[in-house]
């Protein structure tokens, strides 16, 4: 069946994909499982219900929640009536939901629960379009989710129902996707139908796919990200089951035991530092066995290229540690999705040794995701890449300054009302500009190499590109998160927020005296850990980059203390406002 609108997957859903667990959350201790026929019954009760409270393919429906079946169960509700969503972060400041809501004209919100409904009560005088607001946890005196399908079933009309579903076209406006960036005031990336499922269908053949496949989501929905790799799992008939939250997906993965999930970066990373973690703890003969395993993994290359010796040895190690690691996220793990963010190479050679295939891609909100993406093939990964450019989207890289510029089917209409801000990325040939700055490795494989606006220069006129070096920084388990510094500065250096977790378990292990956070980051253990990590990398780096001086905080970065966007990425322009202290004590002391 050719599909051309995202709500057409519904329709594999009455033929070729009956299962039992399409959609799965927890419920207390227990999942609550979702059929084929709870999904497409759902799904019709809320266009339903949306068509009694009389809103029409003018108006637009806001979605804040967590992930959870019900907001997928609005989503296509919606796309079946041809209203246009607009999906929130439930962590979004108010300042911002305010503007996004009045900006995007929304006159219904699906809400999770009471701390949303608290930010809407906040905000009540200033969003006079908002009509109505459906509440999936119940609270007192709002319509819950159950009395609005019950709405629907009341009023159901499907003849209605289907003359819309019909006039629906694949170049119609799906969704308003606010980015909140790392500067400015939200813009709305305006996606349609077209883009959406271009992108599944250039993604289909990427990893062996299979209907029998469960999958673990945990990155928010509310994200292109997320939406588009669970639009990808119902299209192949994939489960998917919901974490909880970031804090249950070491334990949920054991429950579901998932062929797939994607990520970012940060979580892999913490995967990671658990491993290393679980290592150092070990004595005598399986201590040595699994730094020589840890050796092995460190120097594996793709296509076989080890040769015999090395393979034999690695058959070993994968006997005696790395299917521990595969055991401890499910044993069914076939492979990752990883973006938002650089991925390590160092993490991704060895995971790819341990056969948890990390596969990096890259892309943006507004090319609807992915532009490009290692996959499953021959030759069709390189490690510290993006993989190749997907079926049907061209990449150039601009001469002048290595740009990467993109146009294809995926590519956005614009940014919702902004037409300035739109002629400000696409040129007049049609191409977009990322922002991104990358190349090819091989002429084939996209490689980014940073952000055109966080590359910087010191006072010597030398060019600082941080991403790569934060990402060595933060190879050591007691960082948690660092952003290199030193703009128009003699010198480069970098403020950091310790790994608490790691290193409370560290003093512990050793009997030091745990106090504080706060007190904790100024202990001498602790900068000695760092400084000797900063030592090491420096050797890697050219004289210019090489890091002077560290400034170690106490406080953690956070999507909530507006810190990092929700993909997790640095603000970095606040992060500096909020730590100028800090940095200018490592400026104001002269070599």
């Amino acid at each position: 069946m050719e599909i051309t609108r995202v709500f057409d997957i519904l329709e594999l859903y009455k033929t070729l994909y009956k299962k039992p667990d399409v959609l799965s959350a927890k419920d207390g201790k227990e999942w609550k499982k979702y059929s084929s026929e709870d999904l497409i019954n759902n799904v019709n009760n809320v266009s339903h219900g949306l068509l009694a409270l009389g809103l029409t393919d003018k108006d637009k429906v806001a979605i804040i929640s967590n992930n959870r079946p019900e907001w997928n169960f609005c989503d296509y509700g919606c796309q079946q009536t041809n209203i246009v969503t607009v999906p929130i972060f439930p962590t979004i400041s108010n300042t911002d939901l305010q503007f996004i809501l009045n900006h995007g004209e929304v006159k219904a919100i699906f809400i999770s629960d009471k701390s949303i409904y608290a930010k809407l009560v906040a905000i009540e005088k200033e969003i006079p379009n908002v009509k109505h607001i459906i509440s999936f946890n119940p609270i007192e005196g709002i319509m819950s989710f159950s009395e609005f399908l019950q709405l629907g079933i009341k009023n159901a009309n499907d003849e209605k129902l289907n003359e819309i579903k019909k006039s629906i076209l694949p170049s119609n406006l799906l969704t308003i996707l606010y980015t909140s960036g790392t500067t400015g005031i939200p813009k709305g990336v305006m996606i349609t139908h077209h883009n959406l499922v271009s992108n599944v269908l250039a993604c289909q053949g990427f990893a062996p796919f299979k209907s029998t496949w469960k999958a673990l989501s945990f990155l928010p929905l509310n994200h292109v990200y997320e939406r588009m790799v669970c639009t990808l799992y119902l299209y192949k008939g994939i489960s998917v089951y919901y974490a909880e939250g970031l804090e249950t997906i070491g334990d949920n993965l054991k429950e579901i035991k998932p062929e797939i999930f994607v990520s970012v970066p940060r979580l892999i990373e913490r995967v990671y530092e658990k491993i290393t973690a679980t290592g150092e703890k070990l004595t005598g003969t399986k201590r040595k066995i699994f730094d020589w395993s840890m050796r092995i993994a460190n120097t594996y290359e793709l296509n076989n290229k080890n040769g015999w010796w090395y393979n034999i040895q690695h058959k070993i190690a994968d006997k005696l540690v790395f299917s521990k690691w595969r055991a401890a996220v499910g044993g069914n793990l076939v492979c990752i999705a990883s973006g938002g963010a650089a991925l390590n190479p160092k993490l991704e050679r060895i995971f790819l040794c341990a056969n948890i295939v990390c596969l990096q891609g890259y892309g943006l909100t507004e090319t609807c995701v992915v532009v490009s993406v290692n996959r499953y093939g021959e030759d069709n990964i390189r490690i510290g890449t993006c993989g190749p450019v997907i079926s049907g989207v061209d990449v150039k890289i601009a001469e002048e300054d290595g740009e990467i510029l993109v146009k294809g089917p995926n590519l956005m209409l614009g940014y919702y009302k902004n037409p300035e801000a739109t002629a400000e990325v696409m040129d007049s040939e049609g191409w977009f500009h990322t922002g991104d700055v990358g190349t090819f490795i091989e002429g084939r494989f996209l490689k980014i190499t940073d952000r055109k606006k966080e590359i910087f220069k010191t006072s010597s006129g030398k060019y600082i590109a941080p991403l790569m070096i934060e990402n060595k920084i933060k190879e050591c388990r007691f960082v948690e998160q660092s952003m290199v510094v030193g703009e128009n500065q003699k010198f480069a250096s970098a403020i950091i927020v310790p790994s608490f977790v790691n290193f409370k378990e560290y003093c512990n292990d050793r009997e030091i005296a745990w106090t504080t956070n706060e007190e904790m980051s100024t202990h001498e253990e602790l900068k000695k850990l760092i400084n000797e990590h900063i030592k090491l990398i420096n050797k890697s780096l050219a004289p210019y980059e090489q890091l002077k001086r560290v400034a170690v905080l106490s406080k953690e970065w956070s999507i909530e203390g507006g810190e990092l966007t929700p993909k997790m990425s640095l603000k970095r322009k606040i992060i500096k406002e909020k730590n100028i202290e800090a940095i200018n004590k490592i400026f104001a002391v002269e070599d």
